[in-house]
């Protein structure tokens, strides 16, 4: 049995996330296409997250394994044949042999995302499901200053989907940064984990400071009564990217 970790990028506006769908298309789904059609065998493809609707990946990681050696590279471009031959916005980034014991999820020790806000009043053309459009000026310098309250451990189940299927809402928040380039603003943020939609609702609740709608201290209060009900605002998926996932080693 050989196992192959996979460094993808996608765009998310196609599909419904990473985890195969009854109803729409995954990028799971796609991937372990692909594969069938290198190798002739049926495998499953495990990444490192999982994302919603319309969320981009620019580094994820994901492996499968095949019960015969393969050329990592050549794996690499066979399944990028076949996913651009099928109209599929997804592309093998890296391919290479790794240990039985290594997990893109289980292994992985830190993840990264970034959200992407462009801040005009003219509509979007290139970045259409790219990026989130926020029409009224923005303080991006007030919401990283607020955003540092959410930085460490704690409940965040205000944050946290109805639907969420981690079995705590305590997570520890490494970094929460927020920074203004032209009509752009970033926010990135990394954890060893994070909940379902935490990254969405936090970038939410951080637009309302910026707006001016919210003050630092309604952050915090929304934080603190560890109800989803307090929350300000969900963020669209548009602007949300996957950004590395972190192993011991690398």
């Amino acid at each position: 049995m050989t196992r192959f970790a996979l460094t993808l990028e996608w765009n998310g506006v196609p599909y419904a996330g990473f985890q195969r769908q009854s109803h729409a298309p995954s990028v799971q789904q796609a991937l372990e296409e692909a594969a069938f059609g290198v190798t002739g065998e049926d495998v499953r493809v495990h990444a490192s997250g999982r994302t919603d609707t319309g969320v981009h990946a620019l580094a994820m990681r994901a492996h499968f394994d095949l019960s015969r050696p393969f050329d990592p590279f050549r794996m690499a471009g066979a399944l990028n044949a076949h996913l651009l031959k099928a109209g599929h916005a997804i592309a093998v980034l890296d391919c290479r042999e790794v240990a039985d014991d290594w997990h893109a999820r289980f292994s992985c020790i830190g993840r990264a995302y970034e959200y992407r806000i462009v801040n005009r009043r003219a509509p979007l053309t290139l970045d259409v499901g790219k990026a989130w459009r926020i029409s009224r000026p923005i303080d991006a310098q007030a919401m990283h200053d607020a955003a540092q309250v959410l930085v460490g451990h704690h409940d965040f189940t205000t944050f946290r989907s109805v639907h969420c299927q981690s079995a705590s809402p305590v997570k520890t928040l490494d970094r929460l940064d927020v920074r203004r380039e032209g009509e752009r603003v970033v926010i990135e943020a990394a954890a060893r984990s994070f909940l379902h939609h935490q990254v969405r609702s936090m970038v939410g609740c951080l637009a309302m400071v910026g707006q001016g709608q919210w003050s630092c201290a309604d952050l915090v209060s929304a934080l603190e009564a560890k109800d989803r009900c307090k929350l300000g605002l969900n963020a669209p998926p548009d602007g949300l990217y996957f950004v590395k996932a972190v192993y011991p080693g690398e």
